[in-house]
């Protein structure tokens, strides 16, 4: 048998051991089974050594053995089994980003695209984000130089939870805000940014009253938009990076560092016509 893969899908937020391989369970969850996604969907294949975690899942306050369920999953696997559920929800905030060895985004058919291996971006220091930071106050928090101008840039995040956000922060300093910003922390994000505005997942005066806050309070970071299937509603193709004209991909931080999972240079025809 090949080694087992333990595979967390985003934005879902399961983890699932299997014997299939990534192309395998794409297929494996793809409509026509019962356990299936609808649209697409984003896999990281997490590390392993000898086929037992590579690493400890995070604390989650002791109301499930979340490491003995995980490794008993990959246990039923070597045993024979082709899937087993490890975690069936809530393992995004669960699993540490450093135990993502390769990611993968997937299509509704089961096409599976390795993204290039994950990049650090940067570091963050121990530091906390006091309420009235302003965009500039982050940015010199991180030692990064300002960028010549601060358009409003479109945000789609996928974990813990779907959001369209519209903000004057870029990405670095938004991943450092997101993990701190008082009464809605998230202990670790995913993301990527959209190249332009998508009229069809927010009403127009959605757009128009969040850019005209952000043009009138230069100190304000972030505005919703919307809440929704993110994901399925954008393509691949639009995400900033696809072309690789911009700097973009997707993106994983927690408190102490943002990855970038950038697209491959070049993307295979078949994978990129299909559904």
């Amino acid at each position: 048998m090949d080694r087992p893969n333990l595979v967390l899908t985003i934005p879902h937020g399961s983890m699932v051991a299997t014997s299939l391989g990534i192309g395998g369970l794409a297929h494996h969850l793809s409509p026509g089974s019962g356990k299936h996604f609808q649209g697409r969907a984003i896999f990281a294949d997490l590390r392993l050594n000898d086929g037992e975690p590579a690493f400890s899942l995070l604390p989650e306050g002791g109301w499930r053995d979340a490491q003995g369920d995980m490794v008993a999953a990959l246990a039923a696997v070597r045993a024979g089994k082709r899937t087993k559920t490890a975690l069936s929800n809530n393992a995004f905030s669960a699993t540490p980003i450093a135990a993502y060895e390769t990611v993968y985004i997937v299509k509704t058919g089961g096409q599976a695209l390795r993204m290039e291996p994950m990049a650090e971006l940067q570091r963050f220091e121990a530091s906390e984000c006091p309420d009235g930071t302003s965009p500039e106050d982050i940015g010199r928090l991180l030692g990064a130089p300002p960028p010549a101008r601060r358009d409003p840039r479109l945000y789609a995040i996928l974990s813990p939870i779907e959001l369209l956000v519209l903000s004057n922060l870029t990405p670095v300093e938004y991943a450092w805000y997101a993990t701190r910003r008082p009464g809605k922390i998230f202990r670790q994000v995913c993301f990527f940014e959209l190249g332009a505005e998508q009229s069809h997942l927010a009403a127009s005066s959605r757009y128009a009253g969040a850019r005209e806050e952000l043009a009138a309070n230069p100190r304000k970071k972030t505005k919703t938009i919307a809440v929704q299937g993110l994901l399925d509603a954008v393509p691949f193709a639009s995400w900033v990076g696809y072309d690789r004209q911009r700097e973009g991909g997707l993106y994983l931080a927690d408190r102490e560092r943002i990855l970038l999972a950038r697209f491959p240079a070049e993307i295979p025809f078949g994978w990129e016509k299909a559904a």
